[in-house]
């Protein structure tokens, strides 16, 4: 099958390296991670020239990497909630923290990212709530085996809600693109947004593309719907 034809998704989750190629593009490899790598870059216009010659560098490079398909769902939960969850509670109160100062100090400066602090603010109180439902209800079922539609569904629709949160985030920082001249806190607040959003991509891509698909365990009889808390 020719590169154009997978899904940005797998691609992401087999080539070491292609995220950044992605980000590079601004490809979605998260959310939009079922679109073919060829209709993705027709959506934008781009040539698929030089994109497959990357990518297929990368993949003749003989790098490998951890293919997650191949470990238990629970090592791939504990994963997840090591490398990820803790992550993304320790990056963004700091965050809002250089946000507040940032658009204190530099408020006159026609490229302040004005209104930057409330929105991190209203993405962590939404993912936190997103953490702790998987973690609560989610995590505990897959880790048994059990794979039930609703929740994850719900899961689904609010990882689009991140993304969605991830593109105001870009259109208040001009694509997370310092000014002339910046202070070290600006440095600084912008260094860590390009993580946040590196890893939030990356945090999705691993939950849609394969903790959420039932790939590696026995089927299971159907249970009820166990209500998420986001249903009500």
């Amino acid at each position: 099958m020719s590169l154009l034809d997978k899904s940005l998704g797998e691609i992401a989750t087999t080539i070491p390296g292609a995220t950044s190629v992605f980000h590079q593009y601004k490809l979605d490899f998260c959310c939009g991670g079922h679109q073919s790598l060829g209709e993705a870059l027709a959506k934008k216009q781009l040539s698929p020239t030089q994109v497959v010659e990357q990518l297929q560098k990368l993949l003749n490079s003989g790098e490998t990497m951890m293919d997650w398909r191949s470990v238990p769902v629970k090592q791939l939960i504990e994963h997840i909630l090591e490398r990820y969850h803790q992550r993304h509670r320790q990056q963004l109160p700091e965050l809002c923290r250089l946000a507040r100062r940032v658009e204190h100090v530099h408020a006159a400066a026609n490229d302040c990212p004005t209104g930057l602090a409330d929105h991190l603010e209203d993405m962590y109180q939404e993912l936190e709530s997103h953490m702790m439902k998987e973690e609560q209800i989610l995590f505990p079922m897959l880790a048994r085996g059990i794979y039930p539609s609703g929740p994850i569904s719900v899961m689904e629709e609010e990882h689009i809600q991140h993304g969605d949160a991830l593109q105001k985030l870009d259109a208040l920082t001009n694509n997370i693109m310092l000014p002339d001249g910046a202070c070290n806190t600006w440095t600084a607040l912008y260094l860590g947004l390009k993580e946040l959003k590196e890893d939030l991509m990356n945090h999705i891509l691993l939950e849609n593309e394969i903790l959420f698909v039932e790939w590696n365990t026995p089927a299971q009889p159907a249970e009820k719907h166990m209500c998420c808390g986001s249903c009500q």
